[in-house]
């Protein structure tokens, strides 16, 4: 049997979940929420390792919608997050719509019926619009290393951590230092007998500067929620603010300056502090903040390494300069592969061709929201939307107002099909591009997750956050191509629904 809704959702974290309150409280009744595990919270209910927490302050990382006064950090922990997610799916009444356990296994587009035509493994389903909020931080990525596979010992990615292994006394590997590393690294450290880190390139590493917030902050935001708001706008513009050290010469020095006396407050050794400086500008890579990395790798059982990883050879990691080093446990802090999401070798377009065939050798769309050649296809956290800056839950409330701009459009003339025209998605990323091949995130000196196998920028939104949202704050149609329905279709959005 095959079930019909008006608007399929894919994925249950912010994204997905933000998108799926709005409907709701547009009083959209036919739409349902694919969520593969069994609960909501997408990376934040994925990433467990020790020491998880977010690196955008409590306050901005969350839906403006739904401000959480009780945040009990100025960074949550990510069991807080998870907990945020949860009770917003149950205080905004989705959890009816959730499909929970159904992990789509395969969408094509239907020209003929103009439909989505969905296989999950919970059940075949039928869809006027599927909006996928799939982010592109979901599938770990290990290192091509060559026995990496036939590890010996206990081996586990950050984002799939194995919390039935004991790290107590052993001799534990960590491969990577980039924004999960930074954070379980001095979580790991006090229990492991000896603790090694494979660095190929050092990060920036900012001052943090956390701290807890008191039972008086959390309380006066209960009884006052405006202050939060404006807590919340303040942060927002210090972010906004900070956007500037990715495009001034001299803001760039000033960041890279706060950066160096970070590491030489916190580093005695002159040799390891030389291990630890970039060798790039900032900003080419993810900016991380921390107070307890620097300090964990200056403890007596802890190696840094910096020679580049040969081979593993059963319980041994052998290095470019021909030692070798034997452990017990080895943990990838590698990150994930961003430019090459998952969800697009299974969704297939108008012209039967899936949409990482269409994405080869670049991904790329319109507004990182709609793609030509996949009407009545949004994404939510789509190429070209992520920050380096501020937070990513902005984009997506910036995607979600668009979208629902879109499906109101296709009520008012009668759409039974919409899709960006090849020519406007084409100029749109001409122009990104232009501007993102002279940023640091290009010519900053470094590789990153936010490049293609081809040096392209596919990933990153070149400009502050509010521009984005600026561009997204009308839908234009005429950047877009429609095909009108032969009868009249119940409308997505209608004014009624909103009243019922």
């Amino acid at each position: 049997m095959t079930i019909h809704t008006d608007i399929a959702i894919l994925g249950a974290g912010f994204a997905g979940l933000g998108m799926a309150i709005r409907l709701k409280q547009r009083g959209v009744k036919e739409f349902v929420v694919f969520e593969r595990a069994p609960e909501v919270g997408g990376t934040w209910r994925d990433n467990t390792y020790p020491g998880c927490a977010c690196d955008i302050k409590s306050d901005l990382y969350s839906f403006s919608f739904a401000p959480n006064p009780d945040w009990t950090h100025k960074y949550a922990r990510q069991p807080e997050i998870l907990a945020y997610l949860k009770g917003t799916t149950d205080r905004f009444g989705v959890r009816p719509h959730l499909r929970l356990g159904h992990e789509m296994q395969r969408a094509e587009w239907d020209a003929g019926a103009a439909l989505w035509r969905i296989q999950t493994s919970g059940g075949n389903y039928t869809a006027r619009v599927l909006i996928s909020g799939h982010g592109p931080l979901i599938q770990p990525k290990w290192p091509d290393i060559p026995g990496l596979d036939s590890f010996e010992g206990q081996k586990f990615h950050s984002a799939r951590w194995d919390h039935t292994v004991d790290l107590t006394g052993k001799r534990v590997a960590v491969i990577g230092t980039g924004a999960s590393a930074i954070q379980f690294v001095p979580e790991v450290q006090p229990l492991a007998q000896q603790l090694t880190v494979f660095q190929r390139a050092a990060p920036w590493v900012m001052p943090r500067m956390d701290q807890p917030t008191s039972e008086g902050r959390r309380r006066l935001f209960r009884r006052y929620p405006l202050l939060q708001r404006l807590q919340r706008q303040w942060l927002f513009g210090v972010a906004e603010a900070r956007f500037v050290s990715f495009t001034n010469e001299r803001f760039r020095k000033a960041a890279e300056s706060i950066g160096r006396k970070h590491l030489e407050a916190q580093v005695g050794d002159p040799a390891l502090r030389v291990k630890l400086t970039p060798t790039y500008r900032a900003g080419c890579k993810r900016i991380l903040v921390s107070d307890d990395y620097y300090p964990a790798l200056t403890q007596p059982n802890v190696e840094l390494v910096t020679e580049a990883i040969t081979e593993v050879r059963g319980h041994r990691v052998v290095t470019q300069d021909g030692k070798e080093r034997e452990f017990d446990v080895l943990i990838g802090g590698t990150g994930f592969d961003a430019t090459h999401p998952p969800v697009a070798k299974i969704i297939y377009g108008a012209d039967g061709r899936s949409l990482m065939e269409v994405w080869n050798p670049h991904m790329q769309a319109l507004h990182g929201t709609t793609i030509a050649g996949f009407p009545n296809l949004f994404m939510i956290v789509g190429p070209n939307t992520a920050l380096g800056h501020n937070s990513i839950v902005y984009i997506a409330e910036a995607q979600i107002g668009y979208i629902l701009d879109a499906l109101s459009y296709m009520d008012t003339t009668h759409l039974a099909a919409l899709e960006p025209t090849p020519q406007a998605q084409a100029a749109y990323n001409a122009a990104l591009q232009e501007k993102l091949s002279k940023s640091v995130w290009v010519q900053g000196g470094c590789t990153s997750y936010y490049l293609d196998d081809t040096g392209r920028n596919s990933t990153l939104w070149p400009e502050r956050a509010a521009s984005f949202r600026l561009a997204l704050r009308h839908f234009d149609p005429a950047l877009y191509r429609g095909r009108l329905s032969p009868k009249r279709l119940p409308p997505l959005l209608s004014k009624e629904r909103a009243e019922a």
